[in-house]
């Protein structure tokens, strides 16, 4: 993707030097397919808590935010302001609701439904992607070509798993999806042709950053949705509304977490990166996955502790309550760290809590096992807000060596 010399008639961006490219009508209305299947995934995990079940649904997020963050990048490159790219994005978004639609029976009688949908969203956009490229632009069209053959070959094992049984679909779906997580990674590289080159990866950072930024609102959104349903069908006592204040208090305590201070310096960054591809290829696309997947298990310990907030905590409460904001600590640290170059102590701090918690969590009621992890992400937002708004300089402040 280069500046403002796009070849007549060409669907790229045309990228004007220290503008941020808005994110478009069109890529939200796509994005509302997601907010659908992030539901869809929560549900199916909250009804599925077992060692496979956790397996197979950690598989079927990894593949939702693989498709999105893939079409993350391709309305990066090509403008969807566009006629032809606003209906790949309106032939993506059906095929995102055979893909959520499928979910929750994706390991059963569904199983080919969500491998066709998911093949064809990831192989046809890219299919777009090269056709678009003008031959003005060899190098980026020698990207698409090498994107296509790495999808094409899992698409592959994609469909073979449709055909399977659930335990051999699990294996060819793993196969298929460590081979589209590999390849970028690997820089695409194919037979003959070799690795494509970071600067093949140009991207708009604001775009790219507001984009991720707003899968993370999805996914609170989505948290807070449950939540409120799940309160809504209760009887309102004390510990249910307690209960309830302690999930939408944690909620907003991971929103301060990753907006106030995260969000906005990491799309600062990348857009004055030499490199904008290569942070956009870590801290975008590997270690956002573990942000979100926090806030949806998160949001199935918000509707367990909701439901049976007294007693004694079971396993499933205590991994999700603990798991779910660990799982976010984690990835905020590493994705802050990528582009701040020291881990925050604060979250550090954190994560120390949480596994400290984990130990006597079976002993706390599913209430206060909540209102523990949530005191201790208001500590987290609290403490960054404080010392890095103190600092002159955010690299001067609450610091560890990487």
């Amino acid at each position: 993707m280069m500046a403002a010399d796009n070849p007549r008639g060409a669907m790229f961006r045309v990228i004007v030097p220290n503008q941020h490219s808005r994110v478009t009508y069109v890529e939200l209305f796509f994005d509302l397919v997601f907010v659908f299947a992030v539901t869809q995934i929560s549900h199916t995990l909250l009804g599925r808590f077992t060692p496979l079940g956790v397996v197979q649904i950690t598989l079927l997020f990894l593949a939702v935010w693989w498709v999105w963050v893939y079409t993350a990048w391709i309305t990066n490159w090509l403008d969807p302001e566009k006629t032809p790219v606003r209906l790949l994005l309106f032939f993506m978004t059906l095929g995102g609701l055979v893909l959520s639609t499928s979910i929750p029976t994706a390991f059963e009688g569904r199983g080919l439904w969500f491998a066709v949908a998911y093949a064809a969203m990831q192989v046809g956009k890219t299919v777009f992607l090269w056709v678009s490229t003008p031959p003005g632009r060899p190098s980026a069209r020698m990207n698409a070509v090498r994107i296509t053959a790495w999808l094409s070959m899992s698409g592959v094992l994609w469909i073979a798993g449709g055909f399977a049984e659930s335990q051999c679909r699990l294996v060819l779906w793993a196969v298929a999806l460590a081979i589209e997580y590999v390849s970028p990674a690997a820089r695409f590289w194919i037979p003959r042709y070799g690795a494509s080159s970071v600067a093949d990866w140009v991207v708009e950072g604001g775009h790219m950053a507001e984009r991720c930024a707003l899968f993370i609102i999805i996914a609170l959104g989505e948290s807070i949705v449950v939540t409120g349903a799940t309160f809504a069908d209760l009887s309102w006592t004390v510990e249910t509304v307690a209960a309830f204040l302690s999930a939408l208090v944690g909620s907003i305590a991971m929103w301060w977490i990753y907006f106030h201070k995260g969000a906005e310096a990491g799309s600062e960054q990348i857009s004055s990166s030499d490199e904008p591809g290569r942070m956009a290829r870590l801290a975008y696309t590997y270690l956002h996955m573990p942000i979100v997947a926090g806030i949806i298990v998160t949001a199935v310990a918000d509707e367990l502790v909701l439901k049976h907030p007294a007693g004694h905590s079971d396993l499933r409460t205590v991994l999700s309550a603990i798991g779910g904001p660990l799982l976010f600590l984690f990835g905020t640290i590493l994705f802050k760290h990528s582009f701040r170059g020291f881990l925050q102590l604060s979250h550090g701090v954190g994560i120390i809590a949480l596994c400290v918690l984990a130990w006597f969590a079976s002993d706390l009621s599913p209430l206060w096992l909540s209102i523990a992890t949530s005191a201790i992400l208001i500590v987290v937002a609290v403490w960054e807000s404080i010392s890095l708004g103190s600092a002159p300089d955010e690299s001067q402040s609450e610091a560890t060596s990487a």
